[in-house]
This record gives structure tokens, sequence and C-alpha cells, in this order.
């Protein structure tokens, strides 16, 4: 029997505190894997996950403090003023 299995494999979070989720696909025939593929999927720090599975929404719960969205967007906030700078010169 050929099957397809979908699931998130890995998360990670970067410093900045985004999420990254790599979903797996995998085609599965009398429990040999046939096929694998990847697809990534990156959110930054205070994004509407609702619409994604139980467990990204529980990493971002846990790592988007309050501090992690603040900081965040001050990042975003000084590399618009750097590239508006650049191309003032």
């Amino acid at each position: 029997m050929i099957t397809k299995e979908t699931k998130i494999d890995q998360i990670t979070i970067t410093e900045l505190g985004i999420v990254l989720a790599r979903e797996a696909t995998r085609i599965m025939e009398d429990g040999v894997e046939l096929s694998k593929v990847y697809h990534r999927f990156s959110f930054a720090p205070g994004s509407d996950v609702s619409d994604q599975s139980e467990k990204v929404q529980q990493v971002c719960a846990l790592a988007w403090t309050p501090e992690v969205v603040a900081a965040y967007q001050n990042h975003l906030k000084n590399e618009i003023q750097k590239a508006q700078l650049a191309n003032q010169s």
C-alpha cells in the first residue's frame, strides 16, 4: 500500500527570534520510503501563525516573549534606517 505522510520534522529559532520550520512529505510503500520532499517556512516574531500546526504555534508562543518581539521590531527599524541612509549617499 502506498501512503503519503506529512509532518513538521524540524523547528529552529534564530538569534532574532525568527522561527524556521521544515515540513517533510514522505511517500511510503509497505513501510519503505520511496521519496521525501522538504518544504521550509519562516515566521517573524509576532507573526500570525494561527493557521500553522499546533507544534509551530507552541514553539512560537514560547519563543516570542514581548522582549523578543520588541527587539525584532527594533532590528527592523534599524535596518530600514540604514537602507535609507545608504540610498541618500
